[in-house]
């Protein structure tokens, strides 16, 4: 799960990409260029996952290091989209590479309960309270997915709430209002969408307002700290107390979705320092070390309901969730639980990143003025240019999903792209940007210096 798809019917930038960008970029990745012409014969659109794909193709990777990525071509590249932000400590770090090639000389699958599960699940439940009890997938779509089951087995009723921009996976439970505009469904085939109830993020009083009117029915709220896929925007606390207090006096279950925000932000989970008390939390990503997982992670009572042991509920009450042939594979279980070593042995590698984190926001801000807003917390960051033809002289107001497809996304991707083409810097085009372990002040100082140069050309 990398976020969600590009937003359609956003106001256009007033061009794409500068042809010599263009040009650039086509003359240094031809070997890209034919190698991604055989994957779209192969693949469909040539990709696996939707946004990857970006104009005029994208560079087709050939290894990764650290901070760095570099192309069949040879061109290499300081990363900020880093495995869907999966990767906190950089590409291939070394605990975590040492970790996998031991667990493989054990073997990759067992296909039974394995040694190095116990140990990622013991470093989860220790920095996740609510992680009483953990159930693994391979993906973090799958996580929502069994998650909003375990809703409706627990309360008997069918209605999943989410936040307008919400991106929770292709999962048909949660697959709607993830794109502007968001009246138009997010693909044809589904059927539960009557059951999917979406509110506006950010503004506490219309999402109670929108909750009340399926009180009766709801089994769930679902929402992320900080939207990922929606425009790496934070929740106000406040509204996501106002959420959780609907959720406890509904009887619905508050269900956080952290596969971003997990292990990122702190050691642990972002809620812990938001004063909430979810009954379910998600992970992913990092908990995976850069390997497949999806996690639920919830407390014993709620996660009795998918017990299919001798002490679990009658079938007719359980929820099934978890089946899958990769699920807790021993060397994802490896991986993550190296990872979380890593990440538990001192406090300050956070403070290291959230001071980058911090550096970026500034800079980015300072480089791009009252054209961009710049949104973000921790590791984490995005620009926001100011929708096209729209004058000002002030920053945008980015504070939900809405307000981010308001801005010019395709100025968004010219600049992602003139990066790739022209610094060497990579970002998925119109995604947000993360940074790792492995960057340092030196990589953030040439980022703020590419937008600037690109302020200077394009958006004077």
């Amino acid at each position: 799960m990398g976020g969600a798809e590009g937003r359609r019917g956003a106001p256009a930038a007033s061009a794409g990409p500068h042809e010599a960008a263009l040009a650039g970029y086509r003359g240094r990745t031809p070997l890209s260029a034919r190698a991604f012409a055989r994957s779209r014969e192969l693949h469909v659109n040539g990709v696996h996952h939707n946004i990857r794909f970006f104009e005029p193709y994208p560079f087709v990777a050939r290894s990764a290091s650290g901070s760095r990525i570099e192309d069949v071509d040879g061109n290499s590249y300081t990363d900020y989209w880093m495995g869907h932000w999966s990767l906190i400590l950089g590409h291939a770090p070394r605990p975590v590479a040492d970790a996998v090639r031991a667990q493989i000389e054990r073997g990759w699958m067992h296909g039974t309960v394995s040694e190095p599960t116990m140990a990622l699940s013991e470093a989860i439940r220790g920095a996740v309270p609510v992680a009483e009890k953990i159930r693994y997938t391979s993906t973090g779509t799958e996580a929502a997915m069994y998650a909003v089951r375990l809703a409706r087995s627990l309360t008997g009723r069918p209605t999943a709430a989410k936040v307008d921009g919400g991106w929770h996976g292709y999962a048909s439970e949660l697959l709607r209002t993830v794109n502007w505009p968001y009246d138009v469904p997010e693909s044809s085939g589904l059927v539960d969408s009557g059951h999917i109830a979406s509110v506006p993020y950010n503004d506490l009083d219309a999402a109670l307002a929108a909750l009340e009117q399926v009180r009766h029915t709801l089994a769930c709220i679902v929402v992320e700290p900080v939207l990922g896929g929606g425009g790496g925007i934070p929740a106000d606390p406040d509204y996501l107390r106002g959420l959780q207090e609907f959720a406890r006096r509904s009887g619905a279950l508050f269900i956080l979705d952290e596969i971003v925000t997990g292990f990122r932000l702190r050691y642990g989970c972002a809620y812990g320092a938001m004063g909430l008390d979810p009954d379910v939390v998600l992970l992913g990503k990092i908990a995976g070390g850069g390997f497949p997982i999806g996690a639920i992670c919830g407390t014993d009572a709620a996660m009795r309901a998918c017990d299919t042991g001798p002490a679990g509920p009658p079938r007719e009450e359980r929820s099934y969730i978890g089946g899958g042939t990769f699920s807790a594979n021993p060397v994802t279980m490896a991986a993550g639980a190296a990872t979380l070593r890593e990440l538990g042995r001192s406090g300050a590698l956070y403070e290291r990143l959230d001071a980058m984190g911090r550096r970026a926001r500034d800079g980015l801000a300072g480089a791009l003025g009252d054209a961009a807003a710049v949104t973000g917390t921790g590791s984490l960051f995005m620009v926001h240019f100011a929708p096209a033809g729209g004058g000002g002289g002030e920053r945008p107001s980015v504070r939900s999903a809405a307000d981010a497809a308001a801005c010019d996304t395709e100025m968004l991707r010219r600049h992602h792209f003139e990066m790739i083409a022209g610094d060497g810097i990579f970002f998925l085009p119109g995604k947000m940007g993360a940074l790792s372990a492995a960057h340092g002040d030196g990589d953030v100082d040439a980022l703020v210096g590419a937008a600037g140069r690109f302020a200077r050309r394009a958006l004077a």
